[in-house]
């Protein structure tokens, strides 16, 4: 099996083999830069089209992502988290500088169709989610308000943090985690038999 399979294991030794080509990136090994980026980049590269919407910005995104990644390999502390949820913080912030940078987002009510929040194929993780689930949740999240329903998408199907979420709203942190702790109520009671 080539050593970049190994690497995205979800056990123990997967975050190690890429701590390592972090640390090997930080000593100026180019080769460990490609290793790591073929293990990596695909969930970096949906991770950047999830939030930015667009495949040609989430390619170049994906490209800084990595520049950082060679620049700042040396500031990686495995005893602070691991390899790769290290990498997924900075193309979260690459994306959300793009995001403002460009000025490209819709005002939160208007975050887009509830169908295109689920993928057509679901996760491994997923699978267990019967079809009645998801219908059911859909039903239960189309009884939000637009501005919740918009904040929710954010926070639970872009993976953005309550802080991100407020900074591309444009509104106060309070507002958002008030506003999505309320809409989170309002699905468990929706959703509850």
């Amino acid at each position: 099996m080539p050593a970049t399979l190994r690497l995205v294991a979800s056990d123990d030794t997967g975050d190690e083999g890429l701590a390592d080509l972090l640390a090997a990136c930080a000593r100026g090994d180019r080769a460990a830069l490609q290793r790591l980026y073929e293990a990596t980049a695909p969930a970096t590269f949906g991770r950047m089209l999830r939030l930015l919407r667009d495949r040609a910005l989430a390619e170049d995104a994906l490209h800084d992502v990595y520049l950082a990644v060679w620049r700042k390999a040396g500031q990686f502390d495995p005893t602070r988290g691991s390899a790769p949820g290290w990498i997924a913080a900075i193309a979260r912030n690459r994306a959300l500088d793009i995001i403002k940078s460009r000025r490209r987002d819709a005002p939160i009510e208007e975050a887009g169709d509830p169908e295109q929040w689920f993928d057509a194929v679901p996760a491994p993780d997923m699978a267990l989610v019967t079809q009645q689930d998801v219908a059911a949740l859909r039903a239960c999240l189309e009884q939000l308000s637009p501005t919740a329903r918009a904040m929710v998408q954010r926070a639970f199907f872009e993976g953005l943090s309550h802080a991100e979420v407020a900074t591309v709203a444009e509104q106060p942190l309070g507002t958002i985690k008030s506003t999505i702790r309320r809409a989170l109520i309002a699905l468990r009671a929706c959703l509850e038999p």
